[in-house]
Protein backbone atom coordinates (compact mmCIF):
# COMPACT_ATOMS: atom_id res chain seq x y z
CA UNK A 1 0.00 0.00 0.00
CA UNK A 2 1.33 3.45 -0.94
CA UNK A 3 2.28 6.10 1.62
CA UNK A 4 -0.68 8.20 0.53
CA UNK A 5 -3.08 5.31 1.10
CA UNK A 6 -1.63 4.76 4.57
CA UNK A 7 -2.19 8.46 5.26
CA UNK A 8 -5.80 8.18 4.07
CA UNK A 9 -6.29 5.11 6.28
CA UNK A 10 -4.89 7.04 9.25
CA UNK A 11 -7.34 9.90 8.60
CA UNK A 12 -10.19 7.35 8.41
CA UNK A 13 -9.17 5.83 11.75
CA UNK A 14 -9.22 9.28 13.33
CA UNK A 15 -12.80 9.81 12.11
CA UNK A 16 -13.88 6.46 13.57
CA UNK A 17 -12.27 7.19 16.94
CA UNK A 18 -13.73 10.70 17.11
CA UNK A 19 -17.15 9.37 16.13
CA UNK A 20 -17.03 7.00 19.11
CA UNK A 21 -15.62 9.70 21.39
CA UNK A 22 -18.69 11.96 21.14
CA UNK A 23 -20.84 9.45 23.03
CA UNK A 24 -18.07 8.21 25.37
CA UNK A 25 -17.11 11.72 26.53
CA UNK A 26 -20.79 12.64 26.94
CA UNK A 27 -21.16 9.71 29.37
CA UNK A 28 -18.47 11.27 31.58
CA UNK A 29 -19.58 14.91 31.43
CA UNK A 30 -20.90 16.67 33.37
CA UNK A 31 -22.15 14.06 35.85
CA UNK A 32 -18.73 12.80 36.96
CA UNK A 33 -16.25 15.33 35.55
CA UNK A 34 -17.08 18.88 34.44
CA UNK A 35 -15.96 19.88 30.93
CA UNK A 36 -12.95 22.07 31.75
CA UNK A 37 -11.75 19.62 34.38
CA UNK A 38 -11.95 16.83 31.81
CA UNK A 39 -9.84 18.94 29.42
CA UNK A 40 -7.11 19.32 32.06
CA UNK A 41 -7.05 15.53 32.52
CA UNK A 42 -7.08 14.98 28.75
CA UNK A 43 -4.35 17.46 27.83
CA UNK A 44 -2.20 16.78 30.90
CA UNK A 45 -2.32 13.01 30.43
CA UNK A 46 -1.56 13.28 26.71
CA UNK A 47 1.31 15.72 27.30
CA UNK A 48 2.85 13.24 29.74
CA UNK A 49 2.51 10.43 27.16
CA UNK A 50 4.08 12.51 24.38
CA UNK A 51 7.07 13.48 26.52
CA UNK A 52 7.59 9.91 27.76
CA UNK A 53 7.54 8.47 24.22
CA UNK A 54 9.83 11.25 22.96
CA UNK A 55 12.50 10.07 25.45
CA UNK A 56 12.91 6.89 23.38
CA UNK A 57 12.91 8.55 19.97
CA UNK A 58 15.41 10.67 18.12
CA UNK A 59 13.93 14.15 17.71
CA UNK A 60 15.16 17.39 16.19
CA UNK A 61 15.86 20.53 18.18
CA UNK A 62 13.18 23.15 17.66
CA UNK A 63 14.44 26.51 16.38
CA UNK A 64 13.54 29.45 18.61
CA UNK A 65 11.78 31.27 15.77
CA UNK A 66 9.38 28.31 15.41
CA UNK A 67 8.08 28.52 18.99
CA UNK A 68 5.54 31.29 18.20
CA UNK A 69 3.99 28.90 15.63
CA UNK A 70 4.05 26.07 18.21
CA UNK A 71 2.34 28.30 20.79
CA UNK A 72 -0.30 29.31 18.21
CA UNK A 73 -0.81 25.61 17.37
CA UNK A 74 -1.20 24.87 21.09
CA UNK A 75 -3.85 27.58 21.40
CA UNK A 76 -5.93 26.75 18.31
CA UNK A 77 -5.34 22.97 18.24
CA UNK A 78 -5.42 22.13 21.95
CA UNK A 79 -6.53 24.82 24.42
CA UNK A 80 -9.23 26.90 22.71
CA UNK A 81 -10.23 23.98 20.49
CA UNK A 82 -10.81 21.49 23.32
CA UNK A 83 -12.27 23.94 25.85
CA UNK A 84 -14.99 25.08 23.45
CA UNK A 85 -15.63 21.54 22.19
CA UNK A 86 -16.10 19.84 25.57
CA UNK A 87 -18.16 22.71 26.97
CA UNK A 88 -20.32 22.62 23.84
CA UNK A 89 -20.62 18.83 23.92
CA UNK A 90 -21.80 18.96 27.54
CA UNK A 91 -24.70 21.19 26.44
CA UNK A 92 -25.74 19.53 23.17
CA UNK A 93 -26.12 15.95 21.91
CA UNK A 94 -23.24 13.80 20.56
CA UNK A 95 -24.63 13.43 17.04
CA UNK A 96 -25.48 17.13 16.70
CA UNK A 97 -21.96 18.04 17.90
CA UNK A 98 -20.38 15.65 15.41
CA UNK A 99 -22.55 17.06 12.62
CA UNK A 100 -21.54 20.65 13.34
CA UNK A 101 -17.87 19.63 13.24
CA UNK A 102 -18.20 18.97 9.51
CA UNK A 103 -18.08 22.71 8.91
CA UNK A 104 -14.29 22.40 9.42
CA UNK A 105 -13.50 21.38 5.80
CA UNK A 106 -15.37 24.40 4.50
CA UNK A 107 -13.41 26.60 6.89
CA UNK A 108 -10.08 24.99 5.97
CA UNK A 109 -10.85 25.29 2.26
CA UNK A 110 -11.45 29.03 2.61
CA UNK A 111 -8.42 29.53 4.88
CA UNK A 112 -6.19 27.53 2.51
CA UNK A 113 -7.33 29.66 -0.41
CA UNK A 114 -6.64 32.88 1.53
CA UNK A 115 -3.49 31.97 3.50
CA UNK A 116 -1.83 29.29 1.38
CA UNK A 117 -3.14 30.49 -2.00
CA UNK A 118 -4.41 26.95 -2.64
CA UNK A 119 -6.54 26.66 -5.76
CA UNK A 120 -10.02 25.22 -5.24
CA UNK A 121 -10.61 22.62 -7.94
CA UNK A 122 -14.17 22.18 -9.20
CA UNK A 123 -14.63 18.54 -8.18
CA UNK A 124 -13.22 19.22 -4.70
CA UNK A 125 -15.60 22.12 -4.24
CA UNK A 126 -18.46 19.87 -5.38
CA UNK A 127 -17.32 17.12 -2.97
CA UNK A 128 -17.36 19.53 -0.03
CA UNK A 129 -20.76 20.91 -1.04
CA UNK A 130 -22.10 17.35 -1.34
CA UNK A 131 -20.80 16.45 2.11
CA UNK A 132 -22.28 19.64 3.53
CA UNK A 133 -25.63 18.80 1.93
CA UNK A 134 -25.53 15.37 3.59
CA UNK A 135 -24.82 17.11 6.88
CA UNK A 136 -27.74 19.51 6.51
CA UNK A 137 -29.96 16.52 5.71
CA UNK A 138 -28.85 14.89 8.95
CA UNK A 139 -29.39 18.11 10.92
CA UNK A 140 -32.89 18.71 9.59
CA UNK A 141 -34.22 15.17 9.64
CA UNK A 142 -31.86 13.04 11.72
CA UNK A 143 -32.66 12.06 15.27
CA UNK A 144 -30.39 13.49 17.99
CA UNK A 145 -28.84 11.36 20.72
CA UNK A 146 -28.73 12.18 24.40
CA UNK A 147 -29.85 15.19 26.45
CA UNK A 148 -29.22 18.72 25.22
CA UNK A 149 -29.84 21.18 28.09
CA UNK A 150 -28.75 24.23 26.03
CA UNK A 151 -28.37 22.97 22.49
CA UNK A 152 -28.16 26.36 20.76
CA UNK A 153 -25.24 27.61 22.87
CA UNK A 154 -23.63 24.18 22.82
CA UNK A 155 -23.86 24.01 19.03
CA UNK A 156 -22.34 27.49 18.74
CA UNK A 157 -19.38 26.47 20.93
CA UNK A 158 -18.83 23.36 18.83
CA UNK A 159 -18.82 25.55 15.72
CA UNK A 160 -16.24 27.87 17.33
CA UNK A 161 -14.18 24.75 18.04
CA UNK A 162 -14.42 23.79 14.35
CA UNK A 163 -13.10 27.21 13.31
CA UNK A 164 -10.26 26.92 15.81
CA UNK A 165 -9.33 23.46 14.54
CA UNK A 166 -9.36 24.79 10.97
CA UNK A 167 -6.76 27.40 11.92
CA UNK A 168 -4.70 24.69 13.63
CA UNK A 169 -4.60 22.50 10.50
CA UNK A 170 -3.24 25.43 8.50
CA UNK A 171 -0.71 26.57 11.11
CA UNK A 172 0.73 23.15 11.97
CA UNK A 173 1.40 22.22 8.32
CA UNK A 174 4.60 24.32 8.26
CA UNK A 175 5.91 22.47 11.34
CA UNK A 176 5.13 19.14 9.69
CA UNK A 177 7.25 20.10 6.69
CA UNK A 178 10.24 20.93 8.90
CA UNK A 179 10.19 18.49 11.84
CA UNK A 180 9.13 14.97 12.74
CA UNK A 181 5.84 14.80 14.66
CA UNK A 182 7.31 13.93 18.09
CA UNK A 183 9.78 16.82 17.87
CA UNK A 184 7.08 19.47 18.24
CA UNK A 185 3.83 17.80 19.35
CA UNK A 186 5.21 17.35 22.88
CA UNK A 187 5.74 21.12 23.00
CA UNK A 188 2.26 21.80 21.61
CA UNK A 189 0.70 19.75 24.41
CA UNK A 190 2.95 21.21 27.11
CA UNK A 191 1.96 24.75 26.17
CA UNK A 192 -1.64 23.60 25.72
CA UNK A 193 -1.66 22.16 29.24
CA UNK A 194 -0.34 25.43 30.67
CA UNK A 195 -3.13 27.28 28.84
CA UNK A 196 -6.02 25.07 30.00
CA UNK A 197 -4.86 24.61 33.60
CA UNK A 198 -6.23 27.96 34.91
CA UNK A 199 -9.66 27.19 33.41
CA UNK A 200 -10.02 23.62 34.65
CA UNK A 201 -8.00 23.22 37.84
CA UNK A 202 -10.93 24.13 40.11
CA UNK A 203 -13.12 21.54 38.37
CA UNK A 204 -10.38 18.91 38.75
CA UNK A 205 -10.37 19.57 42.50
CA UNK A 206 -14.16 19.08 42.58
CA UNK A 207 -13.96 15.55 41.09
CA UNK A 208 -15.17 12.91 43.57
CA UNK A 209 -12.88 10.08 42.49
CA UNK A 210 -14.24 7.62 45.04
CA UNK A 211 -17.74 7.54 43.55
CA UNK A 212 -16.69 7.26 39.89
CA UNK A 213 -17.62 3.79 38.54
CA UNK A 214 -14.93 1.65 36.90
CA UNK A 215 -16.51 1.93 33.39
CA UNK A 216 -16.31 5.72 33.64
CA UNK A 217 -12.61 5.48 34.58
CA UNK A 218 -12.14 3.37 31.45
CA UNK A 219 -13.91 6.02 29.34
CA UNK A 220 -11.68 8.77 30.75
CA UNK A 221 -8.63 6.66 29.91
CA UNK A 222 -9.97 6.04 26.39
CA UNK A 223 -10.37 9.78 25.77
CA UNK A 224 -6.83 10.52 27.00
CA UNK A 225 -4.93 7.68 25.32
CA UNK A 226 -6.96 6.86 22.20
CA UNK A 227 -9.04 9.95 21.42
CA UNK A 228 -6.20 12.39 22.09
CA UNK A 229 -2.73 10.83 22.09
CA UNK A 230 -3.32 8.35 19.26
CA UNK A 231 -5.56 10.52 17.07
CA UNK A 232 -3.20 13.50 17.15
CA UNK A 233 -0.36 11.23 16.06
CA UNK A 234 -2.44 9.76 13.23
CA UNK A 235 -3.54 13.23 12.13
CA UNK A 236 0.02 14.53 12.09
CA UNK A 237 1.28 11.53 10.17
CA UNK A 238 -1.58 11.90 7.68
CA UNK A 239 -0.72 15.54 7.14
CA UNK A 240 2.77 14.53 6.07
CA UNK A 241 1.21 13.23 2.84
CA UNK A 242 -2.13 15.03 2.60
CA UNK A 243 -3.17 18.66 2.30
CA UNK A 244 -5.08 20.22 5.24
CA UNK A 245 -8.27 20.33 3.12
CA UNK A 246 -8.14 16.56 2.59
CA UNK A 247 -7.43 15.79 6.26
CA UNK A 248 -10.27 18.11 7.28
CA UNK A 249 -12.81 16.55 4.92
CA UNK A 250 -12.64 13.25 6.83
CA UNK A 251 -14.51 15.07 9.59
CA UNK A 252 -17.56 14.48 7.38
CA UNK A 253 -17.45 10.85 8.53
CA UNK A 254 -17.76 11.70 12.23
CA UNK A 255 -21.56 12.04 12.26
CA UNK A 256 -21.82 8.72 10.43
CA UNK A 257 -19.63 6.84 12.93
CA UNK A 258 -21.18 8.68 15.87
CA UNK A 259 -24.59 7.52 14.69
CA UNK A 260 -23.43 3.91 14.17
CA UNK A 261 -21.98 3.81 17.68
CA UNK A 262 -25.15 5.31 19.17
CA UNK A 263 -27.27 2.75 17.31
CA UNK A 264 -25.01 -0.03 18.60
CA UNK A 265 -25.71 1.15 22.16
CA UNK A 266 -29.44 1.31 21.49
CA UNK A 267 -29.54 5.11 21.79
CA UNK A 268 -30.62 5.81 18.23
CA UNK A 269 -32.33 4.16 15.27
CA UNK A 270 -31.23 3.68 11.68
CA UNK A 271 -33.28 5.53 9.10
CA UNK A 272 -33.31 6.12 5.35
CA UNK A 273 -32.17 9.70 5.97
CA UNK A 274 -29.03 8.52 7.78
CA UNK A 275 -28.24 6.02 5.01
CA UNK A 276 -28.60 8.71 2.32
CA UNK A 277 -26.49 11.13 4.39
CA UNK A 278 -23.76 8.51 4.81
CA UNK A 279 -23.69 7.88 1.04
CA UNK A 280 -23.30 11.62 0.43
CA UNK A 281 -20.46 11.78 2.99
CA UNK A 282 -18.55 8.96 1.32
CA UNK A 283 -18.99 10.35 -2.19
CA UNK A 284 -17.92 13.80 -1.02
CA UNK A 285 -14.77 12.40 0.57
CA UNK A 286 -13.98 10.39 -2.58
CA UNK A 287 -14.16 13.52 -4.73
CA UNK A 288 -12.06 15.67 -2.39
CA UNK A 289 -9.32 13.05 -1.96
CA UNK A 290 -8.77 12.58 -5.70
CA UNK A 291 -5.46 13.97 -6.88
CA UNK A 292 -5.34 16.24 -9.93
CA UNK A 293 -4.62 14.22 -13.04
CA UNK A 294 -1.64 15.43 -15.01
CA UNK A 295 -1.21 15.11 -18.73
CA UNK A 296 2.03 13.20 -19.56
CA UNK A 297 4.61 14.91 -21.72
CA UNK A 298 4.79 13.77 -25.35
Amino acid sequence: MSTRNWALLGALMVSIIYGVTFTIAKDVMPEFVKPFGFIVLRVGGSALLFWLVALFLKTEKIALNDFPRIIASAFFGVAFNMLTFFEGLSLTSPIMASVIMVTTPMIVLVLSAIIMKEKILKWKAFGIILGLAGTLLLILYGKSVGNAPNAMWGNFLVFVNAVSYGFYLIIVKKLMEKYSAFSFVKWIYLFGFIMVLPFGWKQVQEIEWAIIPTPVYAKILFVVVISTFLTYLLNLLSMKELKPTIVAVFIYLQPFFATLFAIGLGKDQLSLIKVISAAMFFLGIYLVTQKKKTVPDN
